[in-house]
């Protein structure tokens, strides 16, 4: 029991200390991945989106410009280091 308690105090101290630094807890809930299924449907949805994205020239057109932008920032990054 004594370890059990010593563990709570670290973690309160721990709690304390974080909001103290201006944070502030939340709970956030994912997908539970080890469901049976899960896989299945991660690639339903997958396929799904791909099918509708393969005829959408527009996100395309929109994916290829926002990689040339990050092209550019990163040459841009490049430069000024040396």
């Amino acid at each position: 029991m004594v370890a059990s308690n010593n563990v709570s105090n670290r973690v309160k101290k721990h709690q304390v200390a974080l909001r103290a630094a201006g944070l502030r807890p939340i709970q956030i809930w994912v997908p539970d991945t080890r469901q049976p299924g899960f896989a299945e449907e991660a690639r339903r949805q997958c396929a799904v989106v791909a099918a509708a994205d393969a005829g959408d020239q527009d996100i395309h057109n929109f994916m290829d410009a926002a990689l040339l932008d990050l092209d550019d920032e990163r040459e841009a990054c490049d430069v000024a280091t040396w």
